[in-house]
């Protein structure tokens, strides 16, 4: 452990706190790396050093770690009403004004919004909900929800179940029973030889349809999707994707929700994934960028048709027997409407446009690395997969743990980066980088790359 006088802070955690996604065996040899503030896309540790925060803390930290406005509104909204509730036809100021501005700013047409704590919880909500409104059209039958293999849509029990990542299943008893997995669409490791990227989304969009017929149309209720998956490794649709799937969600009544938890609030530089690829969905879950990660506060938009559903359910059993005690607390929602002020006066989707070449040249120039097999991102948004042998394709034995010891290498160089699958490293940092701070960062990551090339020959 770094420091192991009892009364550390470092000892102390250890002894009481039992950290979320992380090794516990090895967080009690080792202890924690504990930071104590930020400013601008910087956080600083307990000894004073400085890092450039690559992954936005967890995607979500958009206007970087010192934004005083966002401090400000979430101050003055404690001092006026610290906490109230919307239950029971009861509501806030901040909830509603927050909610009007969403469904004025929606990528396609929505009619209400939902307020959570959390993309999970957003998610979570989603599976209730395509559950309760296929009961209220007379089909309960109609309950299967398909996700993808590779897709992170959170880790609450059912939003566990859709994650199709092995670490979210292990003795946890999920999936759930009536939530599936598809094929993940990763063109770089699931490709077959002489296919194209066209040829690949079709064989996925066959390999989607031959699995709703087979449990019958009539029992699938809702296929959901991330716009391109994030924590998953980053990686965006094959060419031709969507157009091949959306027709077979029509054409079998099945409900499509956008999982816009990652890629919402201009991180492709747009406003909404769903823009970027042209996604009309009938749901929509959000978090993260929200509120740019300052308070927990998540969200589900639905269309008016799924609305009038739920109506219809209040007229046959009373009240909607859903929602949580901070549905809409009024602090995170004024945080997060200051949040979306932000962005349409500082013009934050222009700026993310801007630099978006500049961050994607420098990522696609990683590739030309002996340990990168691949690059990929859009917008403000990248990775770089490490492999042991470029032109097999051949990934390095998950028990070298390579990306973990590269994400533990780079905080050498004062960079914070995330280790996900497949020895994939992932970059996300605030949308208020600049080109210079984006070469900075690359920078950092390329030297950390070239140090883990001694690794490659131990």
């Amino acid at each position: 452990m770094k420091h192991t006088a009892p009364n550390s802070i470092q000892a102390r955690d250890v002894k009481f706190h039992l950290h979320p996604f992380t090794d516990l065996a090895r967080h009690e040899e080792s202890g924690p790396h504990i930071f104590v503030r930020g400013e601008g896309i910087h956080v600083y540790d307990d000894s004073g050093k400085p890092y450039i925060e690559g992954l936005a803390g967890l995607w979500c930290a958009s206007l970087g770690f010192s934004e005083a406005r966002l401090a400000e509104a979430g101050a003055r909204q404690l001092r006026q009403l610290p906490f109230y509730h919307n239950f029971a036809h009861k509501a806030v100021e901040p909830a509603i004004e927050l909610a009007e501005y969403l469904v004025e700013h929606s990528p396609v047409p929505m009619g209400k919004v939902f307020f959570t704590n959390s993309g999970s919880e957003a998610n979570d909500t989603q599976v209730k909900l395509v559950r309760y409104y296929n009961n209220l059209r007379g089909r309960p039958e109609k309950k299967k929800i398909i996700a993808r293999r590779g897709a992170y849509h959170g880790i609450t029990l059912a939003a566990a179940s859709l994650t199709g990542l092995q670490y979210a299943h292990n003795a946890f008893d999920v999936p759930l029973p009536g939530i599936l997995h598809t094929d993940c669409p990763h063109f770089y490791h699931h490709g077959q030889e002489g296919e194209s990227e066209e040829q690949f989304a079709g064989r996925l969009a066959d390999s989607l349809e031959a699995q709703v017929l087979a449990e019958g149309p009539e029992t699938v209720a809702a296929f959901i999707a991330e716009p391109f998956l994030g924590a998953g490794g980053v990686i965006p649709p094959p060419k031709g994707y969507y157009e091949k799937i959306v027709p077979i969600l029509k054409r079998y009544d099945i409900l499509f929700i956008a999982d816009e938890v990652i890629s919402g609030f201009y991180r492709t530089g747009d406003m909404f994934g769903c823009q970027t690829y042209g996604l009309k969905p009938d749901l929509i879950s959000i978090a993260k960028a929200l509120s740019s990660g300052y308070q927990p506060i998540g969200a589900v938009m639905m269309t008016d048709e799924v609305h009038e559903v739920l109506v219809e359910g209040s007229r046959r059993y009373g009240a909607f027997g859903h929602g949580f005690t901070y549905s809409g607390h009024p602090v995170p929602a004024a945080v997060a409407l200051e949040t979306q002020r932000i962005y349409d006066a500082d013009g934050t989707g222009a700026h993310v446009r801007a630099v978006s070449g500049r961050f994607q040249r420098r990522l696609q120039a990683l590739g030309a690395h002996p340990l990168v097999g691949e690059t990929r991102g859009l917008g403000l948004i990248g990775a770089v997969e490490l492999v042991q042998d470029k032109s097999a394709r051949k990934s390095f034995e998950p028990g070298r743990k390579v990306g973990p010891r590269v994400m533990n290498q780079a905080l050498e160089h004062g960079l914070v980066v995330r280790a996900l699958v497949n020895d994939t490293i992932a970059v996300c940092p605030p949308l208020i980088i600049t080109e210079a701070q984006i070469d900075d960062m690359f920078d950092r990551l390329a030297r950390t790359l070239d140090d883990a090339m001694q690794w490659k020959l131990d």
